[in-house]
Parts: structure tokens; sequence; C-alpha cells
């Protein structure tokens, strides 16, 4: 989905004038607790319900179990589906509404990397710092096209993220299919968005770097993702070993693989990342629930976070006892975010949204989170670069996970058999 600037530029303006950068929130006395709120911003409806409601429920898990001396947190939640799907607009008026909310001194989210290039031109006008659970495509933070997002405080840094970037997701996917699935030829189908074009570009230029040729590569738009099977048909002709999709579920990725099937190339391993992730066969709307039985067979899946996080089963224990659920991919990950927020809290005594942001954008700051230590780089980047790696189980009928990689140190680690 395109953005629409001057929309944009109209809530930016909106946001400058009425807003200094600074919230009112001040220090604690010692007689009573300040009230103050984390906003949230992610997909809340629709198709999109799989992916975002897991995410905010570990928000309000990691508020609840981290309390701060005298601050009460509650949130304000906000929902960027539009019609059951992201809208980078609506994320756009979102982060403007919070931003006029003056007890809100931090905001989890949000999701979709298309969002928050809507949305980083705000936040950024206010000083109202963000940690993405998810976002993963490298010009939200990296070179000309992030410095462009920032046109008002270009040299300060409001925005953040514990998922590591798509030019690493991009690699793990080809490895994949190169190494585990050991196709030798790709053909690649991305949705044009933001997220999903980057992914993409980056798993044909990992693959052709390891040997692997691609065979065909089409972009289809999210409003024409309910036929494949021209693009299949011409697709199947050139024989690939490995059909790739860069893009989410409600942008066509279980529909894809659903047609594949449908259209005699079941049998070819399929993969994509993250935006994939969004449960089991049982989870209604679900890449896994749309694909269905057969298509579900040799099915890859990435997740740009760590799995083999400190204490996962404690967190697994205590979210499903909050939730009688299991947690999400990106669970952990909105804990964690909502996690340096409150230790940021602690640390400063205050709720002033500069004091926060300078204090989580301070590269020397470090956060012991649920997955593990994180601070930031001057870029807004994770210190941490662990892809996930899963497959689809058949007995299951879910993704198993199989291997992570730290690509800042090269280990490879292997699940438990």
């Amino acid at each position: 989905m395109k953005l629409k600037p001057l929309a944009i530029i109209a809530v930016v303006a909106l946001v400058a004038s009425a807003c200094t950068g600074s919230s009112a929130t001040t220090a604690p006395s010692a007689a009573s607790n300040v009230a103050v709120k984390i906003g949230v911003d992610l997909p809340l409806s629709g198709a999109e319900l799989p992916n975002g409601d897991p995410t905010l429920k570990g928000v309000e898990l990691a508020i609840k179990q981290n309390p701060v001396a005298g601050f009460t947190v509650t949130t304000n939640v906000k929902d960027d589906a539009l019609n059951g799907k992201h809208d980078p607009q609506t994320g756009a008026t979102n982060i403007g509404q919070l931003v006029t909310d003056t007890s809100v001194f931090a905001v989890v989210g949000p999701f979709n990397s298309n969002v928050a290039q809507a949305e980083i031109p705000v936040s950024n006008a206010a000083g109202l710092i963000q940690c993405s659970p998810a976002n993963t495509n490298p010009a939200l933070t990296k070179g000309a096209a992030a410095a462009a997002l920032r046109p008002t405080n270009p040299n300060k840094i409001a925005y953040v993220r514990v998922a590591t970037t798509d030019d690493i997701q991009g690699q793990a996917g080809a490895d994949i299919a190169y190494t585990v699935a050991g196709a030798k030829t790709a053909y690649v189908v991305d949705d044009t968005e933001t997220y999903g074009k980057g992914l993409a570009d980056q798993f044909v230029t990992s693959f052709t770097a390891l040997g692997g040729k691609i065979t065909g590569r089409d972009g289809v738009p999210a409003s024409g993702q309910n036929d494949f099977t021209a693009l299949l048909t011409a697709a199947k002709a050139n024989n690939p070993g490995f059909v790739y999709f860069g893009g989410v579920t409600a942008t066509g990725g279980g529909l894809l693989r659903k047609q594949m099937v449908q259209n005699g190339m079941g049998s070819i391993p399929f993969g994509g990342g993250d935006g994939i992730s969004d449960g089991s066969a049982a989870t209604a709307s679900s890449f896994l629930n749309v694909a269905g039985a057969d298509g579900d067979v040799n099915t890859y899946m990435t997740v740009a976070a760590v799995h083999d996080i400190p204490n996962a089963a404690q967190f697994a224990t205590d979210y499903k006892a909050a939730y009688g659920a299991e947690p999400g991919a990106y669970s952990a990950s909105g804990y964690a975010c909502a996690q340096i927020y409150l230790q940021a809290l602690a640390a400063t005594k205050s709720a002033d949204r500069e004091t926060i942001r300078a204090y989580v954008t301070n590269s020397t700051n470090k956060f012991n989170t649920v997955l593990g230590t994180v601070s930031f780089d001057a870029n807004g980047d994770t210190s941490q670069h662990v892809i996930s790696e899963y497959k689809f189980d058949p007995t299951t009928k879910d993704w198993k996970y199989f291997q992570q990689k730290d690509y800042t140190t090269g280990v490879t680690t292997t699940a438990a058999p």
C-alpha cells in the first residue's frame, strides 16, 4: 500500500503545533504515584489479529509483572488495521493521537514496516520514543531513507526496535532454501509493500550469492492478491526448486501457498519471513489456516528475534496462565519493549518524554529483558542479530523451531532432539 505524503505531513504539522516535544509528566512525589501510560499501536483486527493481539498481551504482561515505584503505568491502545489489514495512514493518525495524550511517555509499535514509515515523522517531531517489536525493513533506521523520515529532528533518534533487520532475515531465508531445502533455483513473489519487497530483494541477493538461480520474480499489490493462478502457471513452466514470498498473510501469503497446491506445485518447498508467523493451523486467518492441510507441507518460516530466550519456559508459563494460550512469535518482543521503557522510567525517575527518549537511545545503556541483554546502536537498531528458523510440523499442525543463527557471532544453535 502506498503512503500518502501530504496527509502524513499534515499530521506532523498538527503534532508540531500541539506539542513541544516533551510531556508535562514529572517525577513522582513521595506521597502518591504518578499515572502514566505506554502507548501501543498494533494491527488488532481482521486478518492481522493473530499477529497484533499476542504482541499486545506481551506488553500488558510486562507492565503487570514489572511495577515501577512511584508510578502507576497503564496503556493507551490503538489499532492500525483498516478493513482487516495494517494501514499506514491509520497508523499516522494513531501516533498523532498518542502524541496529544500527555500522559503517554513512550510507545510500543508498530508491527508493520510501512506503518512505521508513516509514523516515524510524527513521533520524531514530538520527541516521543517508539520501540517496535517486529519492524525489520532496514530503511527505517539506516541511510538517507531513514534520515528523510526525521525532517523535524534529523539528529535525534526517537525510534528503536528489538527485531533485527531484513538484510539479515533475507540471508536466513536464502540459506534455508539453498542449504536446508537443497534448492538451487527459486521463484520469488512479493506484495510490493515496504517489508515484503525489501525482504524479497534481500532473499534474491543472498540466494544468488550462494550460487542459486532466480527463475522468476513478481510483485503483486495487496489489492490484487485474490488470484495468483496466472503467475503460478508461468512460474511452474520454469520448474523452480523453491518458492519464496515477501509479505504477510493478509497480503496474500497463505493464499499463494494454497493456490500452489491447486496448480500442481504443492510439492515445491515454500518459505517466507515473519510476516507469515501468525499461529497454528487452528488459528483463524493465520498463514497455516489459510494455506490448508496440503499447502502446509514442506513450508519454512523465519522470525527476526531470538527463540532461545533466557527463561523461555517461565515466560511461556506466565503468558499461558494470564491468557490461556501459548505466546505468539512477537509476544516476548512486545514484553521486551515495555520492559525497556519501565527500566528507563525506574532509572530516571521521570516520565518526561525527552528524558526517556535520551535514556533509551543512549548506546551505553543496557537493558535486561526477556530476550536477554539489549542495547541500541546510533541508528536505533538492536544489538541482537539473531534469526530463528521454523518448519511446519504435520503432527502438531503448527510451526516447529529447528535452529537459530546469530549473525554477529556466526553461531548456529539447533533445537534439542
